[in-house]
Protein backbone atom coordinates (compact mmCIF):
# COMPACT_ATOMS: atom_id res chain seq x y z
CA UNK A 1 0.00 0.00 0.00
CA UNK A 2 1.24 3.66 -0.76
CA UNK A 3 2.80 5.34 2.90
CA UNK A 4 0.70 8.71 1.96
CA UNK A 5 -2.22 6.46 1.99
CA UNK A 6 -1.95 4.22 4.77
CA UNK A 7 -0.70 7.31 6.83
CA UNK A 8 -3.67 9.17 5.50
CA UNK A 9 -6.08 6.24 7.04
CA UNK A 10 -4.08 5.58 10.19
CA UNK A 11 -5.02 9.74 10.77
CA UNK A 12 -8.54 9.20 9.71
CA UNK A 13 -8.86 6.40 12.42
CA UNK A 14 -7.13 8.22 15.22
CA UNK A 15 -9.55 11.10 14.59
CA UNK A 16 -12.64 9.18 14.35
CA UNK A 17 -11.46 8.01 17.56
CA UNK A 18 -10.74 11.28 19.40
CA UNK A 19 -13.78 13.01 21.15
CA UNK A 20 -13.99 16.68 22.22
CA UNK A 21 -16.14 17.25 25.81
CA UNK A 22 -17.78 20.72 24.35
CA UNK A 23 -20.70 21.27 27.40
CA UNK A 24 -21.26 20.51 30.84
CA UNK A 25 -20.91 16.66 31.48
CA UNK A 26 -19.70 15.49 27.32
CA UNK A 27 -21.94 15.79 24.23
CA UNK A 28 -25.22 15.70 25.12
CA UNK A 29 -25.16 15.78 28.75
CA UNK A 30 -24.60 12.10 29.12
CA UNK A 31 -21.58 11.67 31.13
CA UNK A 32 -20.41 9.49 28.82
CA UNK A 33 -17.03 8.98 27.54
CA UNK A 34 -16.90 6.98 24.35
CA UNK A 35 -12.85 7.15 23.45
CA UNK A 36 -10.82 4.03 22.52
CA UNK A 37 -7.06 3.59 23.55
CA UNK A 38 -8.01 4.19 27.29
CA UNK A 39 -5.26 3.00 29.59
CA UNK A 40 -6.85 0.16 31.82
CA UNK A 41 -5.17 1.84 35.12
CA UNK A 42 -3.44 4.17 36.31
CA UNK A 43 0.73 4.10 36.72
CA UNK A 44 1.81 4.38 40.29
CA UNK A 45 3.84 7.02 39.61
CA UNK A 46 0.63 8.94 38.87
CA UNK A 47 -1.00 10.29 35.95
CA UNK A 48 1.24 12.05 33.03
CA UNK A 49 0.99 15.73 33.68
CA UNK A 50 0.53 17.62 29.89
CA UNK A 51 0.54 21.00 31.34
CA UNK A 52 -0.35 22.85 34.53
CA UNK A 53 -1.78 27.06 33.73
CA UNK A 54 -2.71 29.13 36.95
CA UNK A 55 -6.55 30.52 36.72
CA UNK A 56 -8.74 32.14 39.10
CA UNK A 57 -11.44 30.40 41.35
CA UNK A 58 -14.53 29.05 40.59
CA UNK A 59 -16.80 26.05 40.38
CA UNK A 60 -17.30 25.64 36.78
CA UNK A 61 -16.13 22.59 34.80
CA UNK A 62 -14.17 23.30 31.58
CA UNK A 63 -15.17 22.22 27.72
CA UNK A 64 -13.22 21.15 25.03
CA UNK A 65 -13.30 21.61 21.31
CA UNK A 66 -11.42 22.16 18.44
CA UNK A 67 -8.41 22.55 20.44
CA UNK A 68 -9.32 24.93 23.03
CA UNK A 69 -10.15 24.23 26.48
CA UNK A 70 -12.38 26.66 27.78
CA UNK A 71 -13.38 27.59 31.11
CA UNK A 72 -15.15 30.24 33.69
CA UNK A 73 -13.35 32.26 37.14
CA UNK A 74 -13.67 34.81 39.01
CA UNK A 75 -11.08 37.29 39.57
CA UNK A 76 -11.88 39.52 42.70
CA UNK A 77 -11.63 42.90 42.87
CA UNK A 78 -13.04 43.56 46.68
CA UNK A 79 -15.98 42.68 48.96
CA UNK A 80 -18.27 40.82 47.01
CA UNK A 81 -17.02 42.22 43.59
CA UNK A 82 -14.96 41.29 40.75
CA UNK A 83 -14.19 40.14 37.10
CA UNK A 84 -16.03 36.96 35.53
CA UNK A 85 -13.85 35.55 33.26
CA UNK A 86 -14.42 33.18 30.41
CA UNK A 87 -10.54 32.02 29.56
CA UNK A 88 -9.72 29.77 26.58
CA UNK A 89 -6.23 27.48 26.89
CA UNK A 90 -4.47 25.88 23.92
CA UNK A 91 -5.76 22.12 23.90
CA UNK A 92 -2.13 20.97 23.34
CA UNK A 93 0.11 23.26 25.41
CA UNK A 94 -1.89 25.11 28.09
CA UNK A 95 -0.76 28.53 26.43
CA UNK A 96 -3.88 31.39 27.08
CA UNK A 97 -5.29 31.92 23.59
CA UNK A 98 -7.78 34.50 24.68
CA UNK A 99 -10.03 36.15 27.93
CA UNK A 100 -13.11 38.09 28.13
CA UNK A 101 -14.63 39.54 31.27
CA UNK A 102 -17.72 40.88 32.73
CA UNK A 103 -17.94 42.77 35.84
CA UNK A 104 -20.13 40.29 38.27
CA UNK A 105 -21.04 41.74 42.21
CA UNK A 106 -21.63 38.94 44.58
CA UNK A 107 -23.72 40.80 47.04
CA UNK A 108 -26.75 38.27 48.15
CA UNK A 109 -25.16 34.75 46.84
CA UNK A 110 -24.31 32.89 50.03
CA UNK A 111 -20.79 34.06 51.04
CA UNK A 112 -19.42 30.51 51.73
CA UNK A 113 -20.19 30.95 47.81
CA UNK A 114 -19.12 33.67 46.29
CA UNK A 115 -15.92 32.36 44.66
CA UNK A 116 -16.94 32.20 41.29
CA UNK A 117 -19.24 30.90 38.56
CA UNK A 118 -20.68 27.48 38.48
CA UNK A 119 -21.59 26.52 35.30
CA UNK A 120 -19.84 25.32 32.35
CA UNK A 121 -19.04 27.18 29.30
CA UNK A 122 -21.09 25.17 26.06
CA UNK A 123 -18.82 25.53 22.68
CA UNK A 124 -21.31 25.41 19.55
CA UNK A 125 -18.99 25.26 16.33
CA UNK A 126 -17.70 29.10 16.00
CA UNK A 127 -19.65 30.51 19.25
CA UNK A 128 -18.95 29.89 23.14
CA UNK A 129 -22.21 30.27 25.36
CA UNK A 130 -21.27 30.90 28.89
CA UNK A 131 -23.22 31.98 32.13
CA UNK A 132 -21.93 33.87 35.03
CA UNK A 133 -22.89 32.88 38.34
CA UNK A 134 -25.11 36.66 38.91
CA UNK A 135 -27.08 35.45 35.61
CA UNK A 136 -25.14 37.39 32.69
CA UNK A 137 -25.53 35.53 29.69
CA UNK A 138 -22.80 35.75 27.07
CA UNK A 139 -22.28 34.64 23.17
CA UNK A 140 -18.57 34.78 22.61
CA UNK A 141 -16.71 33.73 19.07
CA UNK A 142 -15.03 30.47 20.79
CA UNK A 143 -11.76 30.82 18.66
CA UNK A 144 -10.76 35.03 19.55
CA UNK A 145 -13.33 35.94 22.72
CA UNK A 146 -14.92 38.62 20.92
CA UNK A 147 -18.23 39.64 22.38
CA UNK A 148 -21.27 38.90 20.05
CA UNK A 149 -24.30 39.73 22.50
CA UNK A 150 -24.78 39.55 26.07
CA UNK A 151 -28.25 39.32 28.16
CA UNK A 152 -28.39 40.25 31.70
CA UNK A 153 -31.02 38.23 33.53
CA UNK A 154 -31.59 40.62 36.39
CA UNK A 155 -31.70 43.52 34.41
CA UNK A 156 -33.33 42.76 31.43
CA UNK A 157 -35.57 39.80 32.85
CA UNK A 158 -36.28 40.77 36.61
CA UNK A 159 -34.65 37.49 37.39
CA UNK A 160 -34.26 36.71 41.54
CA UNK A 161 -30.92 35.32 41.41
CA UNK A 162 -30.60 32.30 43.98
CA UNK A 163 -28.87 31.97 47.10
CA UNK A 164 -26.27 29.38 45.89
CA UNK A 165 -25.71 31.81 42.19
CA UNK A 166 -27.24 30.48 38.69
CA UNK A 167 -25.55 27.59 37.90
CA UNK A 168 -27.90 25.71 35.00
CA UNK A 169 -24.93 25.66 31.84
CA UNK A 170 -26.36 27.45 28.30
CA UNK A 171 -27.84 24.40 26.70
CA UNK A 172 -28.13 24.69 22.24
CA UNK A 173 -30.51 23.02 20.56
CA UNK A 174 -30.84 24.01 16.83
CA UNK A 175 -30.96 27.93 16.40
CA UNK A 176 -31.61 28.18 20.36
CA UNK A 177 -29.81 28.51 23.02
CA UNK A 178 -31.68 27.97 26.47
CA UNK A 179 -31.06 29.01 30.13
CA UNK A 180 -32.50 28.83 33.09
CA UNK A 181 -32.99 32.25 33.88
CA UNK A 182 -35.84 32.42 36.62
CA UNK A 183 -36.83 36.28 35.41
CA UNK A 184 -40.44 37.42 35.29
CA UNK A 185 -43.30 37.29 34.23
CA UNK A 186 -43.54 33.51 33.57
CA UNK A 187 -39.50 33.46 32.39
CA UNK A 188 -38.30 30.49 34.59
CA UNK A 189 -36.88 29.18 31.58
CA UNK A 190 -35.96 30.99 28.69
CA UNK A 191 -34.88 30.83 24.56
CA UNK A 192 -32.96 32.95 22.65
CA UNK A 193 -31.87 32.96 19.24
CA UNK A 194 -28.29 31.80 19.71
CA UNK A 195 -27.09 34.15 16.65
CA UNK A 196 -28.56 37.69 18.16
CA UNK A 197 -29.70 36.93 21.91
CA UNK A 198 -33.44 37.84 20.78
CA UNK A 199 -36.02 35.94 23.22
CA UNK A 200 -37.51 33.38 21.27
CA UNK A 201 -39.65 31.90 23.87
CA UNK A 202 -40.42 32.07 28.09
CA UNK A 203 -42.25 29.23 30.03
CA UNK A 204 -42.97 28.47 33.36
CA UNK A 205 -43.70 30.88 36.26
CA UNK A 206 -41.32 31.86 38.61
CA UNK A 207 -42.82 32.12 41.58
CA UNK A 208 -40.62 29.36 43.08
CA UNK A 209 -36.54 29.12 43.06
CA UNK A 210 -35.24 27.81 39.46
CA UNK A 211 -33.05 25.43 41.19
CA UNK A 212 -29.73 24.67 40.32
CA UNK A 213 -29.95 21.87 37.88
CA UNK A 214 -28.56 21.88 34.40
CA UNK A 215 -31.24 21.75 31.42
CA UNK A 216 -30.76 18.59 29.45
CA UNK A 217 -33.10 17.16 26.06
CA UNK A 218 -33.52 13.64 25.79
CA UNK A 219 -36.13 11.88 23.30
CA UNK A 220 -39.29 10.41 24.43
CA UNK A 221 -42.58 9.68 23.48
CA UNK A 222 -41.38 10.26 19.93
CA UNK A 223 -40.50 13.89 20.69
CA UNK A 224 -37.58 15.76 21.84
CA UNK A 225 -38.77 16.86 25.60
CA UNK A 226 -36.37 19.69 27.25
CA UNK A 227 -36.15 18.64 31.47
CA UNK A 228 -36.17 21.42 33.62
CA UNK A 229 -36.02 20.64 37.13
CA UNK A 230 -36.60 23.20 39.38
CA UNK A 231 -37.29 23.77 43.11
CA UNK A 232 -41.41 22.68 43.04
CA UNK A 233 -41.36 19.92 40.10
CA UNK A 234 -40.24 18.07 37.01
CA UNK A 235 -41.05 19.44 33.94
CA UNK A 236 -40.94 18.61 30.23
CA UNK A 237 -40.98 21.17 27.44
CA UNK A 238 -40.93 21.30 23.75
CA UNK A 239 -37.48 23.07 23.03
CA UNK A 240 -38.60 24.73 19.81
CA UNK A 241 -41.47 26.67 21.37
CA UNK A 242 -41.33 26.32 25.34
CA UNK A 243 -44.90 24.65 25.39
CA UNK A 244 -45.13 22.17 28.44
CA UNK A 245 -46.08 18.52 27.97
CA UNK A 246 -46.00 17.51 31.46
CA UNK A 247 -44.96 18.34 34.83
CA UNK A 248 -45.10 16.31 38.08
CA UNK A 249 -44.72 17.62 41.21
CA UNK A 250 -41.10 17.67 43.88
CA UNK A 251 -40.19 19.88 46.00
CA UNK A 252 -36.78 20.17 46.84
CA UNK A 253 -35.77 21.46 49.88
CA UNK A 254 -34.17 25.02 49.91
CA UNK A 255 -34.41 25.23 46.12
CA UNK A 256 -31.61 22.34 46.08
CA UNK A 257 -32.68 20.91 42.54
CA UNK A 258 -29.10 20.18 41.44
CA UNK A 259 -28.44 16.64 40.13
CA UNK A 260 -28.67 16.68 36.50
CA UNK A 261 -32.35 14.55 35.77
CA UNK A 262 -30.68 11.11 34.03
CA UNK A 263 -32.86 8.89 31.76
CA UNK A 264 -32.17 5.27 31.27
CA UNK A 265 -34.79 4.12 28.36
CA UNK A 266 -38.06 5.00 30.01
CA UNK A 267 -37.05 5.79 33.32
CA UNK A 268 -36.38 9.21 34.46
CA UNK A 269 -34.50 9.93 37.56
CA UNK A 270 -34.07 13.10 39.95
CA UNK A 271 -32.26 12.74 43.46
CA UNK A 272 -32.35 15.78 46.10
CA UNK A 273 -30.22 16.12 49.22
CA UNK A 274 -32.60 16.77 51.68
CA UNK A 275 -36.12 15.22 49.58
CA UNK A 276 -34.48 11.76 48.61
CA UNK A 277 -35.20 10.71 44.85
CA UNK A 278 -37.85 10.28 42.33
CA UNK A 279 -38.35 7.96 39.61
CA UNK A 280 -40.21 8.50 36.60
CA UNK A 281 -41.14 6.63 33.80
CA UNK A 282 -41.64 8.13 30.21
CA UNK A 283 -44.30 7.33 28.27
CA UNK A 284 -43.71 5.57 24.83
CA UNK A 285 -46.03 6.40 22.44
CA UNK A 286 -46.55 10.44 23.32
CA UNK A 287 -44.71 13.04 25.77
CA UNK A 288 -45.84 11.88 29.06
CA UNK A 289 -44.59 10.90 32.55
CA UNK A 290 -46.10 9.34 35.69
CA UNK A 291 -43.90 9.03 39.01
CA UNK A 292 -43.38 5.12 39.39
CA UNK A 293 -41.66 5.35 42.90
CA UNK A 294 -40.16 8.18 45.58
CA UNK A 295 -38.44 8.30 48.63
CA UNK A 296 -40.45 8.67 51.69
CA UNK A 297 -37.13 10.24 53.72
CA UNK A 298 -37.18 13.88 54.23
CA UNK A 299 -33.94 13.86 56.46
CA UNK A 300 -29.88 14.33 55.46
CA UNK A 301 -29.06 11.94 57.76
CA UNK A 302 -31.56 8.98 57.81
CA UNK A 303 -31.85 8.46 54.09
CA UNK A 304 -33.94 5.95 52.97
CA UNK A 305 -32.49 5.54 49.38
CA UNK A 306 -30.60 8.08 47.52
CA UNK A 307 -30.16 11.52 48.49
CA UNK A 308 -27.45 12.84 46.33
CA UNK A 309 -26.72 16.62 45.76
CA UNK A 310 -23.39 17.36 43.78
CA UNK A 311 -22.86 14.37 41.98
CA UNK A 312 -25.25 13.22 39.37
CA UNK A 313 -25.90 9.20 39.61
CA UNK A 314 -26.08 7.17 36.98
CA UNK A 315 -28.58 4.16 35.87
CA UNK A 316 -26.39 1.33 34.42
CA UNK A 317 -28.73 -1.98 33.63
CA UNK A 318 -31.54 -1.67 35.95
CA UNK A 319 -29.50 -0.28 38.66
CA UNK A 320 -28.73 3.30 40.38
CA UNK A 321 -25.47 4.28 41.37
CA UNK A 322 -24.98 7.39 42.94
CA UNK A 323 -23.56 9.28 46.36
CA UNK A 324 -25.77 9.45 49.46
CA UNK A 325 -25.61 13.10 51.37
CA UNK A 326 -22.82 11.76 53.82
CA UNK A 327 -20.85 10.39 50.88
CA UNK A 328 -22.31 6.69 50.72
CA UNK A 329 -22.20 5.55 47.45
CA UNK A 330 -24.63 3.34 46.67
CA UNK A 331 -26.52 0.99 44.84
CA UNK A 332 -30.62 1.14 44.02
CA UNK A 333 -32.57 -1.02 42.29
CA UNK A 334 -34.08 0.97 39.59
CA UNK A 335 -37.70 0.05 39.48
CA UNK A 336 -38.56 0.08 42.98
CA UNK A 337 -35.95 2.43 44.71
CA UNK A 338 -34.59 -0.91 47.05
CA UNK A 339 -31.30 -0.30 48.43
CA UNK A 340 -28.76 -3.09 47.09
CA UNK A 341 -25.26 -1.83 48.69
CA UNK A 342 -23.68 0.78 49.95
CA UNK A 343 -19.84 1.86 50.89
CA UNK A 344 -17.28 4.48 51.51
CA UNK A 345 -14.14 3.25 49.31
CA UNK A 346 -15.34 6.32 47.01
CA UNK A 347 -15.10 9.09 49.54
CA UNK A 348 -13.58 7.90 52.37
CA UNK A 349 -15.19 9.59 54.94
CA UNK A 350 -18.52 10.34 55.82
CA UNK A 351 -19.06 13.66 55.73
CA UNK A 352 -21.84 16.31 54.82
CA UNK A 353 -22.04 16.48 51.03
CA UNK A 354 -19.09 14.33 50.51
CA UNK A 355 -18.99 13.58 46.73
CA UNK A 356 -17.63 12.27 43.45
CA UNK A 357 -18.22 13.10 39.98
CA UNK A 358 -18.91 9.84 37.78
CA UNK A 359 -18.62 9.58 34.42
CA UNK A 360 -19.33 6.12 32.28
CA UNK A 361 -16.33 4.73 29.80
CA UNK A 362 -17.32 1.40 28.46
CA UNK A 363 -17.84 -1.04 31.43
CA UNK A 364 -15.83 0.85 33.74
CA UNK A 365 -16.16 4.37 35.63
CA UNK A 366 -13.92 7.08 36.42
CA UNK A 367 -14.93 9.00 39.66
CA UNK A 368 -13.63 12.48 40.50
CA UNK A 369 -13.94 12.55 44.38
CA UNK A 370 -13.81 15.58 46.42
CA UNK A 371 -10.35 14.49 47.75
CA UNK A 372 -8.91 15.27 44.04
CA UNK A 373 -8.41 11.70 43.44
CA UNK A 374 -9.15 10.16 40.03
CA UNK A 375 -10.83 6.52 40.69
CA UNK A 376 -11.22 3.90 38.01
CA UNK A 377 -14.04 1.31 39.54
CA UNK A 378 -16.81 -1.17 38.29
CA UNK A 379 -19.75 -1.45 39.30
CA UNK A 380 -22.35 -3.88 39.53
CA UNK A 381 -25.53 -5.35 41.88
CA UNK A 382 -23.00 -7.43 43.51
CA UNK A 383 -20.60 -4.67 44.69
CA UNK A 384 -18.42 -1.75 44.15
CA UNK A 385 -14.82 -2.89 42.53
CA UNK A 386 -12.09 -0.67 42.59
CA UNK A 387 -9.42 -1.00 39.74
CA UNK A 388 -7.17 1.96 40.33
CA UNK A 389 -6.69 4.66 42.35
CA UNK A 390 -4.44 8.21 41.75
CA UNK A 391 -4.10 11.78 43.06
CA UNK A 392 -5.30 13.88 40.32
CA UNK A 393 -5.60 18.19 41.69
CA UNK A 394 -5.46 19.81 44.72
CA UNK A 395 -8.26 20.47 46.98
CA UNK A 396 -8.25 24.07 47.42
CA UNK A 397 -12.80 25.18 47.83
CA UNK A 398 -13.16 25.78 51.96
CA UNK A 399 -17.09 26.66 50.66
CA UNK A 400 -19.35 25.52 53.06
CA UNK A 401 -17.90 21.87 53.33
CA UNK A 402 -17.71 21.92 57.58
CA UNK A 403 -15.30 19.66 59.45
CA UNK A 404 -13.28 17.86 56.63
CA UNK A 405 -9.84 15.87 56.93
CA UNK A 406 -7.93 17.83 54.04
CA UNK A 407 -9.77 21.18 55.16
CA UNK A 408 -10.95 21.50 51.25
CA UNK A 409 -12.81 19.69 48.41
CA UNK A 410 -13.04 19.93 45.28
CA UNK A 411 -16.62 20.12 43.14
CA UNK A 412 -15.37 20.99 39.89
CA UNK A 413 -16.62 18.57 36.69
CA UNK A 414 -13.87 18.10 34.78
CA UNK A 415 -13.35 17.09 31.09
CA UNK A 416 -12.68 13.74 29.42
CA UNK A 417 -10.88 14.78 25.75
CA UNK A 418 -8.83 12.71 22.96
CA UNK A 419 -7.75 10.66 25.46
CA UNK A 420 -6.49 13.50 28.87
CA UNK A 421 -8.52 14.67 31.50
CA UNK A 422 -8.77 18.31 32.13
CA UNK A 423 -9.47 19.16 35.73
CA UNK A 424 -9.06 22.80 37.25
CA UNK A 425 -8.88 23.75 41.18
CA UNK A 426 -9.09 27.86 42.20
CA UNK A 427 -5.53 28.27 41.54
CA UNK A 428 -5.05 25.91 38.13
CA UNK A 429 -6.34 23.91 35.30
CA UNK A 430 -4.67 20.58 34.36
CA UNK A 431 -4.16 18.34 31.80
CA UNK A 432 -3.59 14.91 32.04
CA UNK A 433 -2.97 11.99 29.85
CA UNK A 434 -5.32 8.94 29.89
CA UNK A 435 -3.90 7.02 27.15
CA UNK A 436 -2.42 3.65 26.93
Amino acid sequence: MNFTRLFALLTIAILASAEDWPEWRGKGRLGLWNESGILDKFPESGLKIRWRTPIKSGFSGPAVSQGLVSVLDFESTGPNKGLERAVAFDEKTGREVWTRSWEADYTGLSRSYATGPRSTPTVDGDRLYALGARGILVCLNARTGELLWQRDFTRDFKANIPGWGTVGSPLVEGRLVIAVVGGEPGAKVMAFDKFTGKEVWRALDSSTEPGYAHPVIYEAGGKRQLIIWHASAVASLNPTNGELYWQLPFNAHLGLAVATPVKSGPLLLISSFYTGSMMMELDNAAPAAHMLWKGKSQSEIQTDGLHALINTPVIDGGYIYGIDSYGQFRCLHARTGERIWETLDVTKEKARWSTGLIVRHQDRYFINNDRGELILARLSPKGYQEISRTPLIKPTSTAGIGRRELGAVNWSHPAYANRHIFARNDEEILCASLEK
